[in-house]
């Protein structure tokens, strides 16, 4: 008798965990299965976007390359005119380098003060990444230490010649080579030294540094 009122308790018991388990499934089935779309939805949605943005990566980087073989071929017409299709449609990083390399190529074309400009105006723009604009800065005042005055170079780099900045040593000799073409040896050699006391700065660029310095001092012409 007991065995059969403990047989009668487990079915009651699982006829209610039935019934129980029935009544949260239409309850939360809803939110369950909307939780579990959103899960596949997003992963389908974040797959499609890496192939999109890979494709597109893919076909800009192609885009890019060729400009750059027509550059190196010497066509620079015909690599400007890529270039200048890349910049407008070209997809993530390579509108601006697209833009980066149109100056370098106009500077090859020997149109210094067109390059200049380019470069210039990419520094200046804040929807540019930071390490870009710095590129873009250093680019011009190197071909300004030609074609400009020690104000212009100074304009675009001295920001960038402060002891902390990763792009003190360009910035500090071209700096430097601006002073000296100047005239002004006495910046030149402040310059100069800044480069040889830095640890940091790399071999090349100190030694040509010291060299320059050792000019200065032979000339007589800097305190």
């Amino acid at each position: 008798m007991v065995d059969n009122n403990d047989s009668f308790i487990r079915e009651v018991n699982d006829e209610l965990r039935s019934e129980q388990v029935k009544m949260a499934w239409r309850k939360f089935a809803p939110v369950i299965i909307g939780a579990a779309l959103l899960i596949v939805l997003g992963t389908a949605g974040y797959r499609g976007y890496e192939y999109w943005h890979s494709h597109r990566s893919s076909g800009a980087g192609d885009q890019f390359l060729a400009a750059l073989t027509l550059a190196n071929e010497g066509k620079n017409d015909e690599a400007t005119a890529a270039l200048a299709a890349l910049e407008k449609d070209g997809y993530g990083a390579y509108a601006v380098l697209a833009r980066m390399r149109s100056a370098t190529v106009q500077a090859q074309k020997g149109d210094a003060a067109a390059a200049i400009a380019a470069f210039t105006e990419i520094g200046k723009d804040n929807s540019v990444p930071q390490v870009i604009r710095d590129v873009a800065h250093m680019r011009a005042a190197w071909l300004l230490i030609d074609a400009g005055t020690y104000e212009q170079v100074s304009a675009e780099v001295e920001a960038m010649a402060t002891p902390t900045d990763a792009m003190r040593h360009s910035a500090r000799e071209a700096l430097g080579l601006a002073a000296y073409k100047a005239g002004d040896m006495a910046r030149a050699r402040e310059w100069f030294e800044q480069i040889t006391e830095d640890a940091e700065a790399p071999r090349n660029v100190a030694n040509r540094a010291r060299m320059l310095l050792d000019n200065i001092i032979a000339s007589g012409k800097a305190p």
